[in-house]
C-alpha cells in the first residue's frame, strides 16, 4: 500500500551537525526534496550559514548538545521558528582516536556526550513536538563502528552501538505515530582521511568509499518511510560490515 505521508513536501525537519559533511549532504537533499530544513551547527557558523543558504535560507540554531539544557533550548527555539516538527536527522558526532591503554576521562566523556547522550536527548526532544500531530520520523546517523569493533575507538565504538540500541528500544517506545531508524555509514571519505581510513577502503567491496549523498538517500528513505519500517539499521558501507 503506497504511504501517503511519502512527500516530504514542506515538513519541518531538523538535521544536527549540519553545516559540513554528511551533515551538509542530509540538508542539501532533504531540502530538494521540498522539506523545511533546519540547521544545527555549534562552531561552524560560516560553513552552516552557507549550508543555510543553499537550502533556501533554512533557519539555524546554535547549540552545545553535550548539555541537555542547550538540547531543550534548541527545541523550543524550533517549535518557535518552525511550527513544530516532522522530522529529526540526528547527525552530530565526534570521532577520535585513543589507545585505549591511554584513554582517560575526558576522552571517554568527549565521544559519549555528543555521539550517545545527546542523541538520546535530541530523540527525546523531537517526539515531545511530534507527538502534538502524532507522527514524526527520527533517523540516527551511527556507524559501522557501532557493528564492528574498532581496536582504537573502542570509546567511538561503544557510543555507536548504544545510538544502534537506543533506536531500536525508541522504536518500541514511541510506536505507532513516530518510527525511530538509524543509517550505519562505512567510510565516507573527505580531504582528511587517515591510512586506517583509506586500509578500509581497500577492503571494501565495492571498491570505494561512500558518498554523503549516499546516506541522504537513505535518510529520505527513512524519512518517507510508512510507519511499517520502524527499528531498522541500514548499513551504507560498500559491503564492508560483511567482511
Amino acid at each position: 500500500m503506497e504511504n501517503p505521508q511519502s512527500s516530504l513536501e514542506g515538513k519541518a525537519i531538523l538535521v544536527t551537525g549540519a553545516a559540513r559533511r554528511i551533515g551538509r549532504g542530509i540538508a542539501l537533499r532533504l531540502a530538494a526534496e521540498g522539506a523545511r530544513v533546519g540547521i544545527h551547527y555549534l562552531n561552524s557558523e560560516s560553513e552552516a550559514r552557507e549550508t543555510a543558504e543553499q537550502c533556501g535560507g533554512a533557519p539555524l540554531f546554535r547549540a552545545d548538545l553535550a548539555k541537555v539544557t542547550e538540547i531543550e533550548r534548541m527545541f523550543a527555539e524550533v517549535e518557535d521558528r518552525m511550527g513544530g516538527l516532522y522530522g529529526l536527522v540526528n547527525n552530530a558526532a565526534r570521532f577520535s582516536r585513543r589507545d585505549p591503554l591511554e584513554m582517560s576521562e575526558d576522552d571517554w566523556d568527549l565521544i559519549m556526550d555528543v555521539n550517545l547522550k545527546a542523541v538520546f536527548f535530541c530523540a527525546q526532544q523531537a517526539a515531545l513536538l511530534m507527538q502534538e500531530t502524532g507522527e514524526g520520523r527520527i533517523v540516527n546517523i551511527s556507524s559501522l563502528g557501532g557493528l564492528r569493533p574498532w581496536a582504537h575507538r573502542v570509546h567511538y565504538c561503544a557510543a555507536k552501538a548504544g545510538v544502534i540500541m537506543v533506536t531500536q528500544a525508541l522504536a518500541k517506545a514511541l510506536a505507532p505515530g513516530i518510527t525511530v531508524n538509524s543509517v550505519a555509514p562505512g567510510v565516507i571519505p573527505f580531504h582528511d582521511i587517515d591510512p586506517e581510513g583509506m586500509t578500509m577502503i581497500e577492503a571494501t567491496p565495492a571498491r570505494r568509499g561512500g558518498t554523503a549523498g549516499e546516506i541522504a538517500d537513505a535518510v529520505v528513505y527513512f524519512m518517507k518511510a510508512s510507519n511499517f519500517t520502524t527499528g531498522q539499521i541500514l548499513a551504507i558501507d560498500g559491503g564492508l560490515s560483511l567482511r
